[in-house]
């Protein structure tokens, strides 16, 4: 993962902010976040942010783009923190205008939200693997817990076949490894291994 410090994109001259853009566009970590955040509809708008503000039906015509799928992708970038709206409403027709303006410098700060939530969601999960035993039915590739497989009499209900113990530590130490890489590209303290 690329070294992404939050701090740094608030306190840069605008056109030293719009250079930290594009580094941050090209890096292939942001570019996987966004299309994640947008999924591939949306990933021209999120790939290409505007100076300034802008409208969702400037974006579509340029991008060549259905409305809907613009104003998708700009609310998933607002509801993520990387994009603000503010209503104009036109003083003759009535009707309201949102001009759009792109706030990328939180990418970092979410991106590194994201890793906290994934290094939680892995140790929850490396408990699980620790305090609980498993047996597996090979022809269905199904796994059962311990109390599951006693109640089916260790016997798979897909297909009859007996149900076999398996280990699971590799698992266990794919997870540790991945959970140490994260604690140290996070700075937080690491948990010692069972």
């Amino acid at each position: 993962m690329s070294n992404i410090h939050p701090q740094g994109l608030n306190d840069c001259p605008d056109d030293l902010q719009a250079m930290a853009f594009e580094e941050l566009l090209n890096d292939p970590v942001i570019q996987k976040y966004l299309h994640e955040l947008v999924g591939p509809t949306g990933m021209p708008v999120a790939a290409a942010p505007p100076d300034g503000e802008v409208t969702d039906e400037e974006l579509a015509e340029e991008l060549s783009l259905e409305l809907n799928d613009v104003r998708r992708a700009l609310f998933i970038l607002y509801e993520n923190d990387l994009a603000t709206y503010r209503r104009v409403r036109d003083e003759d027709s009535g009707w309201l205008t949102y001009l759009w303006t792109f706030h990328y410098e939180n990418i970092p700060e979410n991106l590194q939200g994201e890793m906290h939530r994934l290094l939680e969601a892995l140790e929850e999960r490396l408990e699980y693997e620790r305090s609980h035993e498993f047996y597996l039915s090979e022809p269905a590739g199904i796994r059962f817990e311990f109390s599951e497989a006693m109640e089916l009499g260790f016997q798979c209900p897909e297909t009859g076949a007996p149900l076999e113990p398996i280990e699971n530590d590799e698992m266990i130490a794919a997870m540790e490894q991945r959970i140490h890489e994260l604690r140290d590209e996070l700075n937080v303290g690491v948990i010692q291994s069972a």
